[in-house]
């Protein structure tokens, strides 16, 4: 029997690495705060600041990939946006500016990515995403929720768990719990993120992860752990007392050595913080040569490889998209 595997739920194994035996541990810090990315789709972890993965987008001549780019091609191509970005054609780019393009890009990012899993779900072409549609699409159509068929004890207990939490989600973003979801419950499911009514899906399913002893709340230990994993015969980095620091003085809000759900929830969906307008900031801050607080488009173009890097090019993406897709 062939486990029939969406890439959403591919990587929502991976990202079970207590159970994968392949997990490599690394020494880099790794950030919890949820941005705008689906949560399978993209590793919600940064690992390099706003440094994310640029593989597989297509470029304009259909067959290019963004790392395929040159660095005299991603600036040229980096300049048109800046165009875009500018938008009352000053040639400065202010924080504000560059606040309402990243959000526009976030927002595109969401709908693109809910248009192109639509047909994959939709099998009957009824406008609706079913459970049993996307259950089968996802895990195939003869597979038990027992998985039984799977011979390996831990890839079985990784289905299931995969199994549960698609459930869960599911039944929390389908409003009206008839079992079907319409485009703006599917698109729930698939960025919990952007809704406040999942927002308790998102913060059980990062307890989940990090929680290792079980008592559904995260310690100190589990809370570096998740950032930070030893490599054999390298020192700790400095960066990890400081995580513990911060874990004691501004995470473990009732200082019971533990972050409960409220916690959790305060430290990834942070109420008032305003991802797009830190990022902008912080953009500016790395590329302002001249310290007024705006960025000309030689400014931006200089420091190009943070911004290709940056939700202000989706990661890359919108440096290979055709003119009139943005």
């Amino acid at each position: 029997m062939m486990l029939m595997m969406s890439r959403r739920s591919l990587l929502g194994l991976l990202a079970l690495c207590a159970s994968v035996a392949f997990c490599k541990p690394t020494s880099e810090k790794k950030e919890r705060v949820h941005h705008s990315k689906d949560l399978d789709e993209r590793d919600p972890i940064d690992q390099n600041g706003f440094q994310f993965d640029h593989d597989a987008f297509m470029g304009r001549e259909g067959s290019k990939t963004f790392d395929q780019l040159t660095p005299e091609e991603s600036k040229e191509r980096l300049g048109k946006i800046v165009d875009r970005i500018d938008d009352d054609q000053d040639g400065l780019v202010t924080a504000d500016e560059l606040t309402s393009w990243i959000k526009r890009a976030q927002n595109r990012y969401v709908d693109d990515n809910v248009k192109k899993h639509w047909n994959e779900y939709d099998t009957n072409r009824d406008g609706q995403i079913s459970w049993e549609e996307y259950r089968n699409a996802t895990y195939g159509f003869h597979v038990d929720e027992s998985f039984s068929d799977v011979s390996n004890d831990e890839d079985k207990a990784s289905y299931r768990k995969m199994l549960k939490r698609d459930v869960r989600r599911f039944e929390k973003a389908d409003k009206d719990g008839d079992k079907v979801a319409t485009r703006e419950e599917f698109t729930a499911f698939l960025h919990p993120e952007e809704f406040d009514y999942m927002k308790p899906i998102v913060v059980l399913e990062t307890i989940e992860d990090i929680d290792k002893d079980g008592d559904g709340m995260v310690d100190e230990k589990e809370y570096v752990g998740d950032m930070y994993s030893p490599v054999d015969g390298e020192s700790e980095p400095d960066w990890v007392k400081n995580e513990q620091e911060q874990f004691r003085r501004f995470r473990d809000l009732n200082k019971d050595g533990k972050m409960d759900k409220e916690e959790v929830e305060r430290w990834i969906l942070p109420g008032d913080y305003d991802h797009a307008m830190a990022e902008a900031k912080h953009l500016i801050h790395e590329s302002d040569k001249d310290e007024d607080s705006k960025l000309t488009k030689q400014e931006i173009v200089n420091n190009w490889n943070m911004f290709v890097g940056s939700q202000v090019t989706n990661y890359g993406e919108d440096l290979t998209r055709k003119h009139d897709e943005f």
